[in-house]
């Protein structure tokens, strides 16, 4: 028997032991607690109906208040709704104020405070879109226009009695369907209901264009004044040409806008500013030459009213790689447009011009490798000061009486409203996404850099797959951005990260072609597709290699528009990849002229192909179709099935040629759908597509478990 001591200590040890473990287990529970509330998730397609994307934040006459729209997916209606939302500056309040069954969007304030404008689809008077206000002091909004053309755009007069209205002519032969009626087939022949379409007559030079169709003589977008008491609609000018981007004078005396007078806007593509006094039937006056380049942009007024800046781009030679330069001209047309020096030394492009309250600078938004960011230019002189430092992206500036925001984010952080506080530092306004991107176990971004094949310097981005473990080698996706005039940035890309998720590391490589390194590196690859860029991407996948990161065996690529292009070029050059996926691409360019929207690049860039040059050029380019005998990567191409930007058959021409040669490939085609898929459930299952395509040759997947469904046909 132990002694009585013995017992003592033996029961000294065992409650010890007993504590120990006590205490033990309370810092497990504790930790699990912890990790419970800390562990995060891989990222899944089904999280795509949260997320929400913030646009458009317009401040408040008072600077109190920023309104701003938010999207977010319907899964069950399968589309984008769109409200609008209200924050208070200083951060206290958000909150929604729209909430119908139709999207809202384009938030305006009435310069005098009373009114928050929207635009609408929504049941009322007319049908189309049209603008609602909504009362500041309380009560339901209400439909303000009933305008029988397409609202394109408006603004605000600033004695907020008037708006000027950018309205498309109605098309005088549409079929007026009465609700409820059934509407005529599309087709004839035994079965159709109603009187036939009438035929599209073309005699255009330019006659397509993505989204709008087919255009046709006689039909314009003008400028009208919609007086706000009377509710009385008249347009500004009698001009025959088509008008965009009006903006009042600071003493509503003007107003200026955009336009085109030459002899055959398509064949001369580039506007001019032109001002008109605001009253019906007004007399417009140029301020800028006929073979002005003016963009798209809205043009600036000084707060003194004396002068407007603007945005200039280059010559129609250059227009794949334009590169807008910020340029002023005085109101009164007292002097020639120049540029303005500072701008243009930054040799990059630059957007979105905003004058200083005392007028005596600019600020501008500046495109330069993989981060956008603002910077401050004196119309006099003097070198830009950059105004927050890279790696940074930021878009969409507006402010009002001390009040100032963007819309920001990163690589793993969706967009959001963000004042912009003394010192251009940031603070965030919204939290539309906070609680989803605090759930996800997000891929991590790096930036890379290497030389090409004759030693230009290449940037990029390399993700990482979502806990990725240093030293490990794991399948790579190359992801080609489009374009080209584009660049990848340190901005969140779903796509990136959705391949992240399933365990691939993916690079995005700015080719030449790309924005944000210059003049000379954006024209490097004029009329000569397929070289330069296909050198640069293939450094790239050598480089992400040699870091130890891509496995050499699980190689993938893939884009759309140009990326789909230049995944054409890469399979055709590089036979290491073992799977690729095409969207919206060509490979056999001379097939596609007259049959898209890029007449102007194909005349002016490449030349005539039934020239002896440019029939040259044109089979130089094609080397993907013409030599398609030289792939060995299976191949997903996809396509939308009215895409007038890239249409389906430059898709349907690969997959053709690699099923004659044996490669296994297939075609995927969204019915109704553009150049740009939208409809929710579509953009689902690309992403599903993409990911059983990769997985069945980058991940030995099984067939019947790794691929997505074959296309109907």
């Amino acid at each position: 028997m132990l002694s009585s001591v013995g017992a003592r200590r033996k029961a000294g040890r065992c409650k010890l032991i007993a504590m120990c473990a006590t205490r033990l287990s309370l810092m497990l529970l504790s930790a699990a607690a912890l990790f419970a509330q800390t562990a995060r998730r891989p990222f899944k397609l089904d999280d795509l109906a949260r997320m929400r994307e913030v646009r458009d934040p317009q401040c408040s006459p008072d600077g109190k208040w920023v309104a701003y729209a938010v999207s977010q997916i319907d899964v069950k209606e399968d589309r984008s709704d769109g409200h609008i939302w209200m924050a208070s500056y200083d951060g206290a309040t958000n909150r929604q104020v729209t909430s119908s069954q139709e999207s809202e969007s384009a938030p305006r304030w009435s310069p005098d405070g009373k009114y928050l404008s929207f635009t609408s689809s929504r049941p009322g008077k007319a049908r189309g879109s049209q603008v609602w206000l909504l009362p500041r002091d309380g009560g339901e909004a209400t439909q303000l226009t009933e305008l029988k053309g397409r609202l394109q755009g408006y603004e605000w007069s600033p004695d907020s009695k008037w708006l000027a209205l950018v309205v498309g002519d109605p098309d005088p032969d549409a079929e007026q369907t009465p609700e409820g009626a059934t509407p005529p087939a599309a087709g004839g022949g035994r079965g159709a209901r109603g009187p036939a379409p009438k035929p599209i007559v073309i005699d255009r030079y330019k006659f397509k264009q993505d989204v709008q169709g087919y255009l046709l003589s006689g039909r314009h977008n003008h400028i009208y004044l919609f007086e706000i008491a009377t509710k009385k609609l008249e347009r500004l000018t009698a001009g025959k040409y088509d008008e965009s981007a009006p903006a009042w004078s600071p003493d509503g005396k003007w107003i200026a806008f955009i336009s085109n007078h030459a002899l055959d806007p398509d064949r001369d593509p580039g506007g001019q500013i032109f001002i008109a006094e605001p009253k019906p039937g007004a007399v417009e006056r140029a301020l800028t030459p006929p073979n002005s380049r003016v963009g798209r942009s809205r043009p600036e007024w000084s707060p003194d009213g004396k002068w407007i800046a603007f945005l200039e781009g280059d010559e129609k030679k250059w227009a794949a790689y334009n590169m807008e330069r910020l340029a002023v001209v005085t109101a009164d047309g007292s002097s020639a447009p120049m540029l303005v020096k500072a701008a243009a030394d930054l040799d990059r492009g630059v957007s979105a011009p905003r004058w200083s309250p005392d007028g005596k600078s600019i600020t501008v938004l500046v495109t330069d490798d993989r981060s956008v960011y603002p910077a401050r230019v004196t119309v006099n002189g003097g070198a830009a000061e950059l105004l927050m430092s890279k790696p940074i992206v930021v878009s969409s500036p507006n402010s009002a009486a001390g009040c100032s925001v963007v819309i920001s984010g990163s690589d793993v952080k969706h967009n959001e409203l963000y004042a912009v506080n003394g010192g251009w530092t940031l603070r965030q306004l919204t939290h539309q996404n906070d609680e989803l991107t605090a759930e996800i176990e997000w891929g991590k971004t790096e930036e890379v850099g290497f030389k090409s094949k004759d030693g230009t310097e290449v940037h990029g981005l390399l993700t990482y797959p979502a806990g990725y473990v240093q030293g490990t080698k794991v399948p790579l996706l190359l992801r080609i951005h489009g374009g080209p005039n584009g660049q990848d940035a340190h901005s969140f890309s779903i796509e990136r990260q959705v391949f992240a998720a399933n365990g691939y590391a993916v690079l995005a490589v700015n080719y030449r072609g790309s924005a944000g390194r210059g003049q000379k590196y954006s024209r490097a690859i004029a009329a000569d597709w397929g070289h330069y860029e296909v050198e640069d991407l293939d450094a790239g996948v050598d480089y992400v290699i040699k870091m130890g990161v891509a496995d050499r065996d699980r190689l993938g690529v893939g884009g759309w528009s140009y990326g789909g292009i230049l995944t054409d070029y890469m399979i055709a050059s590089d036979p290491r990849f073992k799977a690729a996926t095409s969207g919206a691409g060509t490979a056999f360019t001379v097939s596609f002229y007259g049959t898209d929207q890029y007449i102007l690049q194909y005349d002016n860039e490449l030349g005539p192909p039934w020239t002896k040059e440019g029939w040259e050029t044109y089979v130089k380019i094609s080397y993907p179709f013409l030599h398609a005998d030289r792939i060995r990567t299976p191949t997903l191409f996809l396509g939308g099935e009215r895409d007038f930007n890239v249409p389906i058959q430059g898709g349907q021409q690969m997959y053709q040629a690699l099923r004659s040669l044996g490669i296994d490939t297939q075609l995927v085609i969204y019915p109704n759908e553009f150049h740009g898929i939208q409809r929710p459930s579509y953009v689902k299952d690309r992403y599903e597509r993409y990911l059983a395509w990769y997985d069945k040759y980058l991940k030995k997947t099984p067939a019947a478990t790794g691929t997505a469904p074959a296309a109907s046909r």
